[in-house]
C-alpha cells in the first residue's frame, strides 16, 4: 500500500519537475534545442560504438572466411595431387578435410553476409542520425534568431504603446476649447459695444424727432396766429 503511494508521489513530482523544465525551455528555447541536440550527440555515440563493434565482426568474419576458402582450396589442390598419385589413404582424409571446410566456408559466407548488411544499415543510421543533429544545429540557429526578432519586435510595440498621444490630444483639446471661448468672450464684447451703440442711436433719433415734430408744431401755430391776425386786421 505505501509503495503504491510512494509511485505515485514519485510519478506526480516527474510530472511537476517536466512542466517546470517545459516552461523554462519555452521562455528559453535555446535550452531546449541543446538539450535536444545533446541527446542527439549522445545517442550518435552510443550507435558509433555499436557499428564499430559490427564493422569489427564484419572484418573477423571476413578474415576468416578468407582464411578458410585458402585453406579449401590448398585442399582441393593436395586432394587432386592424391588421387593422381593413387594415394587413396591421404584422398580420404583430405576429402573429408574438403567437406568440413566447405560447410564451415559457407556458414561463415552467410554470416558475413549478414554482417556486412548490419554493417551497410548501422553506418546508414549513423549518417541519418548525422544529418539530423546538423538540421537541428541549423534550425537552432535559425528558430533562435526568429525568437529575438519577434521579441524584439515586441518590445518596440511595447514601447510604441507606451507612447500614447492620448494625453496630448487631450491638451490640445483644452487649449482648443480655451481660444474658441476667448474668441466668443471677445466676439461677445464687441457685439454689446454695437448694440450698446445701435440702442443709443436709436434713443436720439426718438429724441430728434421729437424736437422736429415740436417745432413743426410751433411753426404751425405761427402760422395760424399770423393768419388771424390778418383777418381780423382787415
Amino acid at each position: 500500500m505505501s509503495s503504491g503511494i510512494f509511485a505515485r508521489l514519485g510519478n506526480l513530482w516527474k510530472g511537476f519537475v517536466s512542466l517546470w523544465i517545459s516552461d523554462i525551455e519555452k521562455e528559453h528555447p535555446e535550452i531546449a534545442y541543446e538539450n535536444a541536440i545533446g541527446a542527439m550527440v549522445g545517442k550518435y555515440a552510443q550507435l558509433k560504438k555499436a557499428t564499430a563493434a559490427i564493422i569489427r565482426r564484419r572484418e573477423e568474419l571476413s578474415e576468416r572466411y578468407a582464411a578458410r576458402s585458402k585453406e579449401l582450396a590448398q585442399v582441393e589442390a593436395e586432394l587432386n595431387v592424391a588421387v593422381e598419385t593413387s594415394q587413396d589413404d591421404l584422398a580420404v582424409i583430405l576429402l573429408q578435410k574438403k567437406a568440413a571446410l566447405e560447410a564451415e566456408v559457407g556458414d561463415l559466407k552467410a554470416e558475413l553476409d549478414v554482417a556486412q548488411k548490419d554493417a551497410d544499415s548501422a553506418k546508414s543510421a549513423l549518417v541519418n542520425v548525422q544529418s539530423e543533429i546538423r538540421k537541428l544545429q541549423a534550425e537552432k540557429d535559425t528558430m533562435i534568431a526568429k525568437m529575438a526578432n519577434a521579441q524584439a519586435r515586441m518590445r518596440i510595440n511595447e514601447q510604441l504603446d507606451g507612447l500614447s498621444v492620448d494625453a496630448e490630444i487631450k491638451a490640445l483639446d483644452n487649449v482648443r476649447t480655451h481660444i474658441k471661448n476667448a474668441v466668443a468672450e471677445a466676439n461677445l464684447g464687441q457685439e454689446l459695444k454695437s448694440s450698446e451703440l445701435d440702442t443709443r442711436l436709436a434713443a436720439l433719433r426718438q429724441a430728434s424727432g421729437d424736437v422736429t415734430a415740436k417745432q413743426q408744431l410751433a411753426q404751425l401755430k405761427a402760422a395760424s396766429a399770423a393768419k388771424k391776425a390778418s383777418t381780423k386786421t382787415m
